[in-house]
């Protein structure tokens, strides 16, 4: 097998005394370029221009990527030129495709597609003309994209900008993301669904790419013969470590008396949910009664009219829809002042969007000024509000998969509807427009397409 251009053949037609070349131009072209350029060199780094060779029962030509989307490519095999009819994807991550030279190191056959014998009669001089010099993947690339490591969530992966409008990675981010960080077993405390303005011990059951099974720890209140869930990121922010609720004043559902007294620490091994943004309080901070405009927890589609209702330790704040048909504390919801869930008033009314507003009132002539006039309330001041915006390369209608926050066991075939600042409107493939999300484009709860076949887990299709 010819290192230089892997084809085969036998050995007393090869080339020198070492038989490691087909012909003086592959053991030249070796020479020239070694290191640099040569294919067993494997050029770090996967560009679109990038060749790789795709596992078949026949190891068939190299094909380039024609586009990388998400964790997947679309391939086109050499000598197909600018025919498309026989491109197909693959994934980049499941061990579908090597880098060139793999197999003259295996001792595989390499062939042209059957289709590319009629038409290019010389394959082997062909063959050398188009892989000499061409970069291909790294030796080490699947120890960078290995599945037992846990990938950043999307906004966190630097994006290419591709011809088609799909959202996806740069391998080497892989690398850089951790291992899971919470251990099946681990207790922690998480928001909950049933009483969103408090928290609930649970033990994490499962981890998936970062994402927890969580089950309750007091299953008094589940129907029978059932064991209730949640599933969440371990970034998210609706998930704490334990004595995280009495060290910050949030209240707290304890399956017992001993849980409810807890202090942070208590178990080491709750590393989750990274610390939030530390907040400046100089100069003035949150205060009961100020009014801002945030994301709905209950309808994440809509952006409300809200209050802040109480202020809690380390800058984490009680917010509740004003308007709101409970009558006690049940649907205030945390917020820390870092988060971009909320937001300076008349913010939906500069970038065009419809703003949900208290009973009584018409969204259509809804002015903010009469209604802080009325209500003898004042506007949360803008400059407590985190609106950085430093730019992410999302585009409307770029393709993802989406966790439905409504139903977080779900991760969805979705597409981005919007882009406001730093706020991307999710809609799920094939379900109307009043299940769409507002997210952060650093969520963890959007990933790139693919990832779901990458982790093993279940993708709801459109």
């Amino acid at each position: 097998v010819c290192e230089m251009c892997g084809y085969s053949g036998s050995i007393n037609t090869f080339f020198s005394r070492t038989k490691r070349f087909c012909s003086m131009s592959c053991s030249r072209s070796y020479s020239s370029n070694s290191k640099k350029f040569s294919i067993l060199a494997r050029l770090q780094g996967r560009p679109p221009s990038k060749k790789a060779k795709v596992l078949n029962k026949v190891n068939k030509a190299p094909p380039p990527p024609v586009a990388t989307e998400g964790y997947k490519a679309l391939l086109r095999y050499e000598g197909f030129e600018h025919d498309s009819s026989h491109d197909f994807w693959c994934s980049l991550v499941l061990g579908e495709v090597n880098p060139i030279g793999w197999c003259a190191m295996t001792s595989k056959l390499l062939v042209p597609p059957q289709d590319v014998k009629q038409t290019i009669p010389d394959w082997k001089a062909y063959l050398m003309l188009k892989l000499v010099g061409a970069n291909t993947l790294p030796v080490d690339f699947y120890s960078k994209v290995k599945p037992d490591a846990l990938p950043l969530p999307l906004g966190r992966i630097p994006l290419l900008r591709l011809p088609h409008a799909t959202v996806t990675l740069r391998s080497s981010q892989l690398t850089e993301s951790m291992k899971p960080s919470v251990k099946v077993g681990t207790r922690v405390e998480v928001v909950d669904p049933k009483h969103v303005s408090r928290t609930r011990v649970a033990n994490v059951a499962a981890v998936v790419g970062g994402r927890l099974q969580l089950i309750y720890a007091d299953q008094s209140d589940s129907p029978d013969n059932t064991i209730s869930d949640f599933w969440c990121h371990t970034w998210s922010p609706l998930v704490h470590p334990i004595g995280w609720s009495f060290r910050v004043g949030h209240a707290i559902k304890a399956p017992d008396e001993r849980t409810s007294g807890v202090r942070l620490g208590a178990d080491p091994d709750a590393e989750c949910a990274p610390q939030p943004r530390f907040v400046y309080m100089d100069g003035g901070f949150f205060e009961k009664g100020m009014k801002l405009e945030a994301i709905d927890p209950l309808n994440l589609g809509s952006i409300c009219v809200a209050t802040v209702q109480k202020v809690l330790l380390d800058g984490y704040l009680m917010v509740a829809v004003d308007g709101s048909t409970s009558d006690n504390t049940s649907d205030w919801f945390c917020y820390h002042a870092s988060s971009h869930s909320i937001l300076p008033i008349n913010f939906c009314k500069k970038n065009n969007i419809p703003l949900t507003v208290p009973n009584g009132y018409d969204c259509r002539t809804f002015s903010w000024e009469e209604y802080l006039e009325k209500t003898r309330a004042k506007a949360a001041p803008a400059r407590l509000f985190y609106t950085d915006y430093p730019g992410h390369g999302f585009c409307p209608n770029m393709k993802l998969e989406a966790v439905d926050l409504m139903e977080p066991r779900l991760v969805c075939v979705a597409t981005v509807r919007r882009c406001v600042g730093r706020l991307l409107l999710i809609h799920f493939d094939g379900w109307e427009d009043e299940f769409d999300q507002w997210v952060d484009y650093e969520s963890p709860d959007i990933y790139p397409a693919g990832w779901c076949e990458l982790m093993g887990y279940q993708l709801q299709p459109p």
